[in-house]
């Protein structure tokens, strides 16, 4: 192969799912080469010939095999099985640079190519993805978690930022903690607008994404900005009263909803109870509301 520029490496996309293809795609426009991919799927097929037009399609080990720079864009619980296998059938060089995308693992799965001489990298996007084009729009206002030895930190952090990205140093004994954190705040939001739009909707609401949007938007800019102390709503006003009603009503709704609703009412007037935002009286009042059984003597 001829020469690449000075910093310019040959990437090798294993994995080009939603994640995996859109990297390689923000590699290739920041000057890198992406030289080749695994894709199985007919969907992952498909969004490589979007995102990756021109990268050949090879068995794993190859694309190993012709790159400087793996990206290992596989789901987590595959991750630490394929880095052993690959090293037990000697795939990996010294001297190669490896990354996963995993959120919460940090280098562990990636150890025995370490051992190998390896260098390992955990550089893990929070973002959801959408795997088009859109996607390398929005790696400009994405923070990536970096997990890296001393000496990768700063290659690690060269490659977030050619990416658009920002980079955001996690600890290796952090790294669960930190998914949690992402996962606890992306993947349920997502579950209780989806519940939101379908009450909305058993009301008549025809447009719930116009009804919900600047709503929902102003909600969760007051609550990146103040915290708990954006708490509104009939809990945390210890208006027992419509917690009562919500109650009646939900009762015509699918289980599931009823349940996160319950659940997150508690959570919200614990946690307005800690900010001493609600007097005893009130929070007695809505708990006796959500669980009169509970609260009662």
């Amino acid at each position: 192969m001829p020469p690449l520029p000075p910093g310019r490496l040959r990437v090798g996309v294993i994995g080009a799912g939603k994640v995996g293809a859109v990297l390689g795609a923000a590699l290739a426009n920041a000057g890198h080469l992406v030289v080749a991919a695994s894709a199985v799927s007919e969907a992952s097929l498909a969004r490589a010939a979007v995102l990756l037009p021109d990268v050949p399609i090879k068995p794993i080990d190859e694309v190993i095999a012709d790159s400087d720079l793996v990206v290992l864009a596989v789901p987590d619980d595959a991750l630490a099985t394929l880095v052993h296998g690959l090293a037990a059938a000697g795939a990996w060089r010294p001297a190669q640079l490896v990354l996963h995308t995993s959120g919460r693992s940090g280098l562990g799965p990636l150890a025995p190519a370490i051992a190998l001489g390896v260098g390992g990298m955990a550089i893990h996007p929070a973002m959801s993805f959408t795997g088009t084009e859109m996607d390398l729009q929005r790696l400009r206002d994405c923070c990536f978690g970096v997990t890296a030895p001393p000496d990768l930190i700063a290659p690690a952090f060269a490659l977030v930022v050619e990416m658009g990205g920002e980079p955001l140093l996690i600890d290796e004994f952090d790294r669960t903690r930190y998914h949690l954190g992402l996962a606890h705040g992306a993947n349920y939001l997502v579950t209780l607008v989806a519940q939101a739009a379908q009450i909305l909707a058993a009301a008549g609401v025809e447009d719930t994404d116009r009804l919900l949007r600047p709503l929902l938007g102003a909600a969760l800019d007051n609550a990146l900005r103040n915290g708990d102390a954006a708490l509104t709503g009939p809990v945390a006003r210890g208006d027992a009263g419509t917690v009562a009603e919500h109650l009646q009503v939900l009762e015509r709704e699918s289980p599931d909803v009823r349940e996160v609703y319950r659940v997150l009412a508690e959570a919200t007037l614990t946690r307005a109870e800690r900010g001493r935002r609600l007097s005893a009286a009130d929070a007695h009042g809505i708990r006796q509301v959500l669980d009169p059984q509970k609260e009662t003597p």
